[in-house]
This record gives structure tokens, sequence and C-alpha cells, in this order.
């Protein structure tokens, strides 16, 4: 039974590389949400992600809402296992399937039809069983005689069509969804919406961030509303959705 376990999770950045201090303290403040915890005589730090404790079970889709910097993205990060948390515990029962970064486990030097093998593989598809999935991926990604061309020769919109469709061929168990899957071409978009909305049905968890109040409340039971980090609200979608747009407001 799938299920997700956050207890008092930190994640802190170091801030490299950054001109005259005042300028940095407004440069973290605006791109990030986040606070800055000291100043080292290397680097500021800033604080990502600061005592977040959710639980999320079998049945729940989550909306991630929260302005820019407020730690969505970060937050999907650590479920998916690319950020290690600096403090807390993250526990995960379920295979996860991750939807966040287009270019996220590509070889641009190899074919597209050679990158759905070894993203099959990542994640822990057996070569016959990835094999069997491939032509209905292909139907799916209209890509054509591009999949026997290099990745590195492809638009950022063949690349997310790629991602999509060998990332929904697979059933889950956590779906890990960032809103850049919502942004294309119409006649994708139309297709790709149809298809989360199937992929959404067989997940037993859904994590979801965007800043559309519509798409929260189409997919979702539940949101979670980040502030600088921190968690402002968690519970039923139409509460949470009030005391973010009151906030915002």
């Amino acid at each position: 039974m799938a299920h997700i376990s956050l207890e008092n999770v930190y994640v802190r950045f170091p801030i490299l590389h950054m001109g005259h201090m005042s300028l940095k303290k407004s440069l973290v403040s605006t791109a990030t949400g986040g606070l800055i915890l000291k100043e080292a005589r290397a680097a500021p730090i800033v604080q990502a992600l600061s005592g977040v404790s959710i639980e999320v079970s079998q049945g729940d889709r989550v909306g991630l809402v929260g302005g820019n910097g407020a730690g969505k993205s970060t937050l999907l990060r650590v479920l998916a296992g690319i950020y290690e948390p600096d403090e807390g515990r993250v526990s995960i029962t379920g295979a996860t399937v991750p939807l966040l970064n287009v270019n996220l486990g590509f070889d641009v030097d190899l074919t597209g039809r050679e990158n759905l093998r070894v993203r099959g593989m990542y994640m822990g598809l057996k070569p016959n069983e990835m094999e069997a999935l491939i032509p209905e991926i292909i139907a799916f990604t209209e890509l054509g005689p591009y999949l026997d061309l290099p990745v590195r020769t492809y638009s950022s919109g063949m690349q997310m069509r790629l991602a999509f469709g060998v990332a929904t061929a697979v059933r889950p168990e956590i779906l890990l969804l960032d809103e850049w899957i919502l942004a294309g071409d119409a006649h994708f978009m139309e297709k790709a919406k149809a298809r989360v909305a199937a992929f959404v049905q067989r997940a037993q968890i859904l994590v979801l961030a965007s800043h559309s109040s519509e798409v929260i409340r189409q997919w979702c039971n539940k949101a979670l509303y980040l502030r600088n980090g921190t968690v402002a609200a968690y519970g039923g979608v139409d509460d949470v959705l009030r005391t973010y747009e009151r906030s915002a407001a």
C-alpha cells in the first residue's frame, strides 16, 4: 500500500558566486521565497524547506500550491529522491514515477528509441516489458522517424513528448507531477491531458504542483499550501485554496 511520510524535513542550499551582500539578500528573498539562515564567509544559506511534516496515504491526490519559490518543486524533488533532506526523515512506500524535468535521464547522444530503453531500465522495467510498451509510446508521441535520430536534435517540445510518453506508459503507485506538463502545443496537450487523467486514476498517490486552482480542484482531493518553505495549510482542497487565495490577495 502506497504511503508517504515526511517528518520535520529541512532542505538548505548555499548561494554561491553572488555580488554585494545587500544585493544578495534582495535577490535571494525574491527568487526563492526562502530565508537566509546565516551569512558564512563563503556563501549565505537559503532554507528551501523548513520543518515540513505531512502524511499522504493511498487514494490521496495532493495539490501543491504557493507562490514562486515557495518550495513546491523542492518538495517534489525530495519525494523523487533527487534531493536529500539536510534534516528530518522521508519515508516512501511504493514505486515512484516522477514527471519533473523533461531532460532528466536522457542521453542526448542516444536516439529517442535507445533513450526509451534506457528510461525503462531506470524505471525498473525488464527489457521485454519495455519492448512491449514501445509501439504504444511511439504512436502516442507521434515522433515517427525522429525516434531514430539523436535526442540532441530534438526541440524541447519533442523531448517533452518522449519523456511524457515513456513515463505515462507504466502503472505507477506514486505519481509526481510538475506543472510543465500542462504546457505545450495545443494538439499534443489535448492528448496529454486525457492521458494524465487516465494515469492519475491508475496511481495510488498523486502529488501535483500547479498554479492553477482549476487543475487542483479537478485532479486533487487534498491540497498543501507552502509559504517560504513551510506548511501554511494542509487538508481539503477548498479550505486550503481559500487560505491561499486570501493570503495572496
